[in-house]
């Protein structure tokens, strides 16, 4: 058989092709058995190697798809956090614009004379309640001014530099301030307490004092005029010997970045009702039979001050009364009456005239 194995080789195959051949023709098929066989021995690898190249592709596809997506959203998160950055900076720019509009508004109004300072800077003890603003010698600001917002006292001025001072604020354990209540005008004096309220003090345990109340500057301490809103009573209880009430500041309530330094000071009346005074105030037309009376009181000057009032009181007793104030040995009025009370005195009416009598006829001269 090693002789003549390649022979034997030789013909096996082709009598292995002439059976395929003859099965082809009976089978009457056109793709020959061997390549139908090859075919199907093949295909398998073929689509399993067709699997795996297109789940490759897929793959690099979809990652290539997630990296630009992943690089898209980082740059929508870029783009949101400015837009929330520059959001925040117009909404703090519109209300500080409305806070200095607010402020401008308030110095045209009032009477005092005032300049806008600027918060530069905060105090550096532990308990410390102070800031530092922008204005200082160059511009008139002296120890001693009040500071004030629209909203009501802030602090006073401590130290003064060339171009910046520091204010105490009302909050401080060593600020004080003279105040009066509203309603019953019970005078006290407001103190510092270090944190967010202040402390009224020296109120009798016996005055009534309500929660909800106003309390306003006094003018006693020299510091601030008479008349500023101080703060809002929050809590009043029983102490030892004088009231605890205690005061929500609404000077500070707003935050500080603006404030007015006044450098000239004028008392002003304590409104009446439940609170500061916010708006216009609209009054009607005096009635017909009061016309004479709103007449005269429009030409005389408004009083501004209690002391004002006083001294036109005591004028008019004076008037009613025939008392020349300044000459010596002068009598004393009667400074008890109260002139509101006294009427005019009436003129006298005139009697009606008395009726003449006609004067007698002179006689004519004699007929002729």
């Amino acid at each position: 058989m090693s002789r003549y194995r390649n022979l034997a080789i030789l013909v096996i195959v082709i009598a292995a092709q002439l059976v395929l051949l003859a099965y082809q023709v009976r089978t009457k098929e056109d793709v020959s058995l061997l390549r139908s066989v090859t075919v199907t021995a093949v295909s398998p690898l073929a689509k399993a190697l067709d699997n795996v190249r297109g789940s490759s592709m897929g793959f690099l596809d979809r990652y290539i798809l997630l990296l630009r997506v992943e690089q898209e959203n980082e740059r929508m998160r870029n783009e949101l956090d400015r837009m929330k950055l520059e959001n925040q900076f117009l909404r703090t720019e519109l209300t500080t614009a409305d806070r200095v509009r607010a402020l401008a508004m308030f110095q045209q109004q009032t009477r005092a004379k005032t300049v806008a300072a600027r918060i530069i800077g905060t105090g550096t003890g532990a308990n410390s309640k102070a800031v530092f603003v922008d204005r200082g010698s160059k511009d008139g600001v002296q120890r001693g001014m009040a500071v004030i917002t629209p909203d009501g006292i802030v602090g006073k001025v401590t130290f003064v530099y060339t171009s910046a001072s520091q204010v105490l604020l009302i909050t401080d354990p060593f600020f004080a301030a003279g105040v009066i209540s509203q309603k019953t005008r019970v005078p006290g004096t407001l103190k510092g307490l270090g944190r967010s309220q202040v402390l009224v003090d020296h109120v009798q345990n016996e005055i009534k004092v309500e929660e909800g109340e106003w309390f306003f500057t006094s003018g006693d301490d020299r510091v601030f005029a008479k008349g500023l809103p101080a703060g809002q009573v929050r809590t009043v209880r029983q102490g030892k010997e004088f009231k605890e009430i205690f005061l929500d500041p609404t000077g500070l309530q707003r935050g500080l970045e603006e404030v007015l330094i006044v450098l000239e000071g004028i008392h002003q009346m304590i409104p009446e009702g439940t609170g500061p005074a916010s708006g216009p105030v609209s009054m009607v037309e005096a009635p017909p039979e009061s016309a004479e009376a709103a007449t005269i009181e429009s030409s005389s000057p408004a009083l501004s001050t209690d002391a004002d009032r006083l001294r036109e009181k005591i004028k008019r007793i004076g008037e009613i009364q025939g008392v020349r104030f300044g000459n010596a040995g002068a009598r004393l009025p009667n400074f008890n009456m109260d002139p509101n009370q006294v009427t005019r005195p009436q003129a006298p009416a005139l009697a009606p005239p008395k009726p003449v009598a006609a004067a007698p006829a002179k006689p004519g001269p004699p007929p002729q």
